[in-house]
């Protein structure tokens, strides 16, 4: 086999600290990329960060700096992981301080192999010899640093600069290419660590998305705005870094742009004005009166002809809720008023909670006739709709009262001018016929302009309009530049994408948060029966100055001092023009998530505004669907057609990766898991098999799997499911050419002697118990995927879910083996606990159980762990234990007590405590009884996970997720004298 050096990835992560700031990254939202344009399963940054970080240092364990001393390598390691725990944090993304240690470890790792392989010498100065970089990336790079040798770089000397390293990583980093790059965080975060980063996908809307990530901002980084405010002097900022000029510079002409569009719509989004009337029977209304409110949003509802014969004809709303508003203080809902004899109704909006009988008139069963309360099938509104004979009622008008909502009932005028609209040329581009996740044809919507209300389609019509128009205005302002009036008008598109997203006729009202919510709250494209139509106008929710502000703010927050980003369109399968770079991809999710034909939604818009500037890549209609490989059996005839098409064009796709990978570091790929595709805890599902089988059918070595968590559930079962349900990253490596076909009892044996080791390596690294049956599949399929075949005993291959499998089966093994560092009486209780919990078992089983142990039930009882009476026995519970234990006057101190004793500090006292006991413990039995009752938390908590016990398996899971912080407050504890110990408490 090929000897390679084994990076970090491959060794351990600090898994706990990359998942919390994965997780806490979702409440993150100005100036975060992800708010520049929405873009489904979009990885988090912080996750990408790390495993881009952790594939490019050397394991320092295989580190040609530190030999094979493993205490050093220990001490190194825990470096890594101090500094990969402050890079994750969103707060140190553009920390110079942060950042330039991150990339000068880099640059060390390549600087100590390059000379250890002969590639450089030490003392010879990196800048005569740098190669070629391409023309369009180098021409933005700043001028060559004074000279510097790969020995400054690797000994991190003092004289190093900031632009020493990166001029360093520019030159002789490998570069990082993302083949499915999506909604853009792999290339992003290789060029926040000083990579060259490609990125390229079939789709142009993540293309543009990614243009806009890591092309244009460097590209006109520190540069001034042009527009003519800034040529004026009336911006406050004498110095512009990074892309704040470009930021200015879209505020100024959103700004424009919606002067402009009021000009020509603004008639269309009339304000209300509140009379005595309307104030009559609301004290709430009373300081509004006489006063001309700007309407923040209409409330609609879609109407029917009631199929009950007694009021045919007549078109009956159709609403899931009556309520406005679930704010306290501010509470309202829609009442309505109904005239049975004259077959009318009306709506009135009142200040209040709402009612427990207003329930709607939709539910998952149907409809109800608001006028007989007849049932309305369904199928009777879907043919409506697919008639055409779907309409609009208005239901409520909500205005901004500064501060706070108003709540008023419908208008007639408003609702004229709402329906009387003239007709805007808008997308006229047909839906897919079916789709994943797609259920709005059923109901007649089979255009993309069917989605919008006509009102609707008038604003976005005239925004993308506008951007045509603005370009030019920002190309003369920018004396000619008209690269940089694209780049502008690319963020202004993007601002008209977003702006789609709420004002659309699929959007829905938020009655608690009083605001529109944007269509996508779900990967797929739903009925709504009510929708809100926000005002663009306005200074709440959803207006276009909002969705320009988010725009800028991103762009305002793009990396500083890095290299251009390359992006292409073009098919995974087919990038080659990239040699030696470093992969790391977020592939489709085998029929997770219909891409294209959600993303034409935003695409037909974008079209519309930027084809006079991306002329090649937005030149069809929609976006390419034949080649996307994803498994959908709309597209490909059946499931089965959908499967074999998506592994074939994996195994296409992977073995293109390997022929241009660069040799010396890992390929790194995201899976995401689909909660429904873990039960019982296994760990195979068709998605997840095909794509393990695409890999190895490509000549790929699995050498590493990792689960990144973005989010935590309350229950056990819900937390179990959603270390799947995020990503497992796998790191792959190419197999060697000469590797062998072996039989199943050879990779049975194998498995037996590597997994049981590699299984401790992951608990000493703290991998949290919930996350360990995902992470020890890495180990087990690097042992499987080494070969070129495993072969049944008939002959046939043996597969992925058979792999699979075995590696559960070893696993299980492995931890049971481990119960060989544990004292008789703790045995004893590992193996109680898993036949009768905490309950009370038979005194015969246990007395049979303890010979089996060589210890007595008595011995048990007396080392205080077990309680005996009236010929039951059962484990003493962790608040029944001595509060007062002290492991150095128990002279049956065991692994057991150790163990609960420390999870009821944890839990009780916090860290701190803990830590104290833990000190206490190793003085006592050494310092090898701490690592001993942490296997035992590993043990017992994969005991809680088959047996459904949710309440222990948290501590159990608990304790070894603070593990690093109680051995590090320990070992500091031990190193001072009692007295200061003492002090701490």
């Amino acid at each position: 086999m090929t000897k390679y050096r084994k990076k970090l990835i491959e060794v351990a992560l600090p898994l706990e600290a990359i998942n919390k700031e994965s997780a806490r990254e979702k409440s993150i939202r100005h100036g975060h990329p992800s708010t520049l344009h929405l873009w489904w399963a979009r990885r988090p940054l912080a996750a990408c960060r790390a495993v881009l970080f952790s594939s490019l240092v050397n394991d320092p364990e295989d580190d040609p700096m530190y030999g094979v001393d493993e205490d050093v390598a220990y001490t190194e390691r825990a470096k890594l992981f101090d500094l990969i725990t402050e890079l994750v944090k969103w707060e140190n993304s553009n920390n110079p301080r942060v950042i330039n240690a991150a990339r000068l470890e880099i640059a060390r790792s390549i600087a100590a192999n390059k000379v250890a392989d002969k590639e450089l010498q030490d003392d010879t100065p990196l800048v005569v010899n740098a190669p070629e970089l391409p023309e369009e990336q180098a021409k933005y790079l700043p001028a060559p640093p004074p000279e510097y040798t790969p020995r400054e770089v690797r000994f991190k000397m003092p004289s190093l600069t900031a632009e020493q390293v990166n001029h360093f990583l520019a030159h002789y980093a490998p570069p990082v290419l993302d083949p499915f790059a999506g909604g853009g965080s792999i290339p992003l975060e290789a060029q926040r660590l000083g990579l060259r980063a490609y990125a390229s996908d079939l789709n142009p809307v993540p293309v543009l998305i990614n243009k806009a990530l890591i092309e244009i901002p460097p590209k006109f980084g520190g540069q001034p705005p042009v527009n003519p405010d800034a040529r004026e002097g009336k911006l406050k900022s004498a110095e512009w870094h990074g892309a704040q000029g470009l930021a200015e510079d879209v505020r100024y002409y959103g700004k424009w742009m919606r002067d402009e569009a009021e000009k020509r719509i603004g008639h269309l989004y009339p304000k209300v004005k509140v009379s005595e009337e309307m104030a009559a029977d609301r004290p709430d209304l009373g300081s509004h009166v006489g006063k001309e409110l700007t309407v923040i949003a209409w409330i609609w509802a879609r109407t029917v002809k009631s199929p009950n014969p007694a009021v045919a004809g007549v078109a009956v709303p159709l609403l899931k809720s009556f309520t406005l508003s679930k704010k306290k203080g501010n509470e309202a809902y829609i009442q309505p008023i109904v005239d049975v004899e004259q077959r009318t109704y009306r709506f009135v909006v009142n200040h209040g909670k709402t009612p427990t009988d207003f329930n709607g008139t939709v539910d998952r069963r149907g409809a109800r006739c608001l006028l007989s309360n007849a049932v309305i099938p369904f199928d009777h509104v879907r043919e409506a709709g697919k008639r055409k004979d779907l309409g609009q009622k208005l239901l409520a008008i909500v205005a901004d009262g500064s501060p706070g909502r108003v709540y008023l009932s419908p208008s007639e005028p408003h609702e004229s001018v709402a329906l009387q609209v003239a007709k805007f040329a808008g997308p006229d581009t047909q839906l897919p016929e079916k789709a994943l996740g797609f259920r709005v044809q059923n109901y007649g919507m089979t255009m993309h302009a069917d989605l919008f209300s006509k009102r609707q389609l008038a604003a976005l019509s005239t925004f993308s309009e506008l951007v045509n128009e603005v370009q030019h205005q920002i190309a003369k302002d920018a004396n000619g530049d008209m690269n940089y009036a694209e780049a502008v008008a690319t963020y202004l598109a993007f601002a008209v994408g977003r702006s789609a997203d709420k004002w659309a006729a699929l959007t829905v009202w938020n009655s608690v948060g009083e605001k529109v919510e944007h269509v996508f709250g779900r990967n797929a494209l739903s009925m709504t029966w009510d929708f809100p139509e926000g005002n663009p106008f306005s200074g709440s929710t959803g207006n276009w100055t909002s969705a320009v502000e988010w725009c800028a703010r991103a762009v305002e927050n793009a990396m500083r001092q890095c290299v251009v980003g390359d992006v292409r369109q073009c098919p995974a399968q087919t990038v080659s023009s990239i040699p030696s770079a470093v992969i790391s991809t977020d592939p489709p999710y085998y029929d997770n998530v219909p891409y294209a034909d959600l993303s034409d939604f935003f695409y037909v818009w974008l079209r519309l505004c930027l084809q006079s500037a991306y002329p090649e890549l937005l030149s069809t209609m929609l976006v390419p669907k034949a080649e996307e490989l994803i498994a959908e059996p709309c597209r490909h005839g059946g499931r089965e057609n959908a499967r074999d098409f998506f592994e074939q064009g994996m195994i296409s796709t992977f073995q293109n990766s390997r022929n241009i990978t660069e040799s010396s570091v890992p390929a790194t790929i995201y899976y995401a898991f689909k909660q429904a595709e873990s039960s019982e805890g296994d760990t195979s599902s068709t998605g997840w098999e095909t794509f393990l089988e695409g890999l190895i059918q490509s000549d790929w070595s699995i050498t590493g799997t990792w689960p990144m968590r973005t989010e935590r559930a309350g229950r056990l079962r819900g937390q179990g499911s959603n270390a799947l349900a995020s990503s497992i990253i796998l790191v792959c490596r190419p197999r060697s050419d000469a590797a062998s076909i072996v039989t199943r009892r050879d990779f049975a044996n194998a498995l037996r002697k590597e997994l049981p080791e590699a299984v401790k390596h992951l608990q000493s690294g703290n991998v949290a118990p919930v996350d360990l049956a995902q992470a020890s599949i890495g180990p087990g399929m690097a042992v499987f995927s080494r070969y070129k075949q495993v072969v049944n005993a008939d002959g046939s291959p043996m597969s992925v879910r058979e792999a699979l499998q075995m590696i559960n089966q070893v696993l299980d093994e492995a931890l049971n083996e481990q119960e060989a560092d544990f004292d008789a009486e703790t045995r004893f209780a590992v193996r109680w606990f898993e036949q009768y919990g905490m309950t009370d078992g038979p005194f015969g089983d246990a007395e049979t159980l303890s010979k089996a142990m060589a210890v007595s039930v008595q011995g048990i009882m007396e080392a205080g762990i077990v309680h005996s009476k009236s010929g039951k026995v059962r484990l003493l519970k962790r608040d029944e234990l001595n509060a007062n234990w002290n492991p150095a006057t128990d002279r049956r101190c065991t692994i057991w007590e150790c163990t609960q004793h420390l999870i009821r500090r944890l839990e009780a006292d916090g860290e701190s405590a803990a830590a104290q006991l833990l000190a206490d413990i190793q003085q006592t039995k050494g310092s090898e009884a701490g690592e001993v009752a942490r296997e035992l938390a590993y043990r017992l908590y994969s005991t809680c996970e088959r047996k459904n016990r949710a309440a222990d398996a948290l501590s159990y899971n608990g304790l070894v997720v603070s593990w690093p912080e109680i051995g590090k407050l320990a070992h500091a504890m031990r190193d001072r004298p009692h007295t200061q110990q003492q002090e701490m408490f």
